[in-house]
């Protein structure tokens, strides 16, 4: 399982959507949105842990072959990624910190599978209960203020983060938001040097 072997995941979803308006007029393009999660056991459940930087470790080929996962499937009908982000759920025999630990793992997956963009990788991450709703924020791959391109796509593991567990997830989209209107400079002003604009 490159170097996944001593991980103990329980499965793998894939959720993708592809949107043809949000009201307005049908998009020329759809625009597809998706999320991959992993739900893991927690192996500090119950318990505190001080150093979390060997688990840390361990979570960076389950990034990298994530992130690889989603990007084909969102591309599969020819676009590209323009947004991404992530994130994590710790059940509730865990803690926060649980959740933490996919900063940079996740992160340095998306950096891989996308050909190292600049923008800051945003994240969400919560303690929560079976069924719980996270939302991965997005933004834009070379520049963290591209309004049109701030979004977020919805994760729900219907049977998990079981107590002892937790659900790591990453997010990314083809487009702006359907619509955009709230101004802002362009895509076509990205100068993508420092990650901002």
């Amino acid at each position: 399982m490159n170097g996944m072997e001593n991980l103990r995941i329980r499965k793998v979803q894939l959720s993708l959507e592809r949107v043809h308006h949000a009201g307005g007029p049908v998009l020329g393009e759809p625009l597809h949105r998706g999320s991959i999660a992993a739900v893991l056991a927690n192996p500090f459940a119950g318990r505190h842990e001080p150093d979390l930087s060997g688990f840390m470790e361990s979570l960076i080929p389950l990034g990298m072959s994530m992130a690889e996962e989603l990007r084909d499937a969102l591309t599969a009908h020819g676009g590209r990624i323009e947004g991404y982000g992530k994130g994590a759920i710790a059940g509730v025999n865990g803690e926060l910190e649980l959740a933490a630990v996919w900063h940079a793992p996740g992160g340095a997956g998306l950096r891989a599978a996308l050909d190292d963009p600049k923008a800051m990788v945003p994240a969400a991450k919560k303690v929560g209960v079976l069924g719980c709703q996270l939302d991965l924020p997005l933004v834009y791959l070379h520049a963290s203020y591209l309004r049109s391109h701030y979004d977020v796509v919805p994760v729900v593991v219907p049977d998990g983060p079981r107590p002892d567990e937790v659900v790591y997830a990453l997010g990314m989209s083809t487009g702006p938001r359907p619509h955009h209107r709230i101004g802002g400079f362009t895509i076509d002003e990205v100068e993508g040097s420092d990650g901002l604009r």
